[in-house]
C-alpha cells in the first residue's frame, strides 16, 4: 500500500461530499493512518461520525486555518499526541458569497483579504507551524486544493480565483523553501465537483455540463479519483515531483475551446 505506516494530517473536512473525504478515503485505503481538522466545536458529533469508518484516526478543531497563534496550539497538541507526521493535506477555502455573486470588480478589501487569509496564506501558516514545531519526517509531503479559476476567468469564481492564483504561487515558493529539508509540496487543480463549497459558485451546474461535453474523458472527475491523486502525491512513487499543480480534470484544461 502505497502509504502504509504513513501519519497524514487532513485540514478541512466538512462532509462525505467533500474531496477532503475522497481524499481521507484514498489515504486510508492506502494504509494511512488519519489525522483531521476542522471548524466549529459543535460540530463535533457530525465529524466523529462521518471519520467513524477511519479507525484509530482523530479529529482536532481547529477554528481559525489563518491565524497564527491558533494553528500553532492545534499543531503542538496534534505533535504531542501523534508524534511526527509524514504529510499535510489542505483542504481549506472560503469567500464571502457576496463576491462570488457580483462582477469581481465590486471586491471590497475585507472580502478580498478574507478570501486570500482562508484560502491561501493558510497553507503557507501550515506549512511554517509544522516546519517550526518539526512536526514533519524527512520526506514528508504537504497538498494542497487549487482549480482551473487561477489561471482562466470564471464567471462566479471571482476574488477565489486570485486567492488560488496566490496559492499555487506559495505552492512554488514553499517547494523550493521545504525541499532543502527533502519535503515536497504540490497542488491538485480538480475539476468541478458537487460539493458544499461549489453550491456558492453561480450556474454552477452549467460547469459540470460544459466540463463532460468538452473534456477529452466527457466526464466529470470524482472525489475519489482526486483522492487517489493525492494519496499518488503523498507517496513515495511521487519522489521526484515537487512545485507542481497537477490537473485531475478529466483533461478540461488542455481544451481551447
Amino acid at each position: 500500500m502505497l502509504l502504509e505506516n504513513k501519519k497524514i494530517l487532513i485540514m478541512g473536512i466538512r462532509n462525505k461530499w467533500s474531496i477532503a473525504f475522497g481524499i481521507a478515503k484514498s489515504a486510508y485505503e492506502n494504509g494511512a493512518k488519519l489525522i483531521f481538522t476542522y471548524m466549529g466545536e459543535e460540530n463535533k458529533d457530525k465529524i466523529e461520525e462521518l471519520t467513524k469508518e477511519f479507525n484509530g484516526s482523530k479529529a482536532y478543531v481547529l477554528d481559525g486555518a489563518s491565524e497564527d497563534e491558533l494553528v500553532k496550539d492545534v499543531f503542538t497538541k496534534i505533535k504531542e499526541e501523534n508524534g511526527k507526521i509524514d504529510g499535510i493535506v489542505h483542504a481549506i477555502a472560503h469567500a464571502n458569497t457576496e463576491d462570488l455573486h457580483r462582477d469581481f470588480i465590486y471586491t471590497g478589501k475585507d472580502g478580498f483579504s478574507h478570501a486570500c487569509d482562508v484560502s491561501s496564506y493558510s497553507f503557507v501558516l501550515a506549512a511554517r507551524v509544522a516546519k517550526e514545531l518539526d512536526m514533519l519526517n524527512e520526506n514528508a509531503s504537504l497538498v494542497t486544493l487549487t482549480y482551473h479559476g487561477s489561471t482562466k476567468v470564471l464567471e462566479g469564481y471571482n476574488v477565489m480565483g486570485i486567492a488560488k492564483a496566490a496559492l499555487e504561487a506559495s505552492v512554488r515558493y514553499l517547494a523550493e523553501n521545504l525541499g532543502k529539508d527533502n519535503m515536497r509540496v504540490n497542488a491538485i487543480s480538480a475539476g468541478p465537483i458537487k460539493t458544499l463549497s461549489a453550491k456558492g459558485i453561480k450556474d454552477f451546474n452549467s460547469i459540470l455540463t460544459v466540463v463532460e461535453q468538452k473534456a477529452p474523458l466527457h466526464k466529470n472527475v470524482t472525489q475519489e479519483q482526486v483522492g487517489d491523486v493525492a494519496s499518488f502525491l503523498l507517496s513515495s512513487m511521487a519522489s521526484a515531483i515537487t512545485g507542481q499543480v497537477i490537473y485531475a480534470d478529466n483533461g478540461y484544461n488542455i481544451m481551447g475551446v
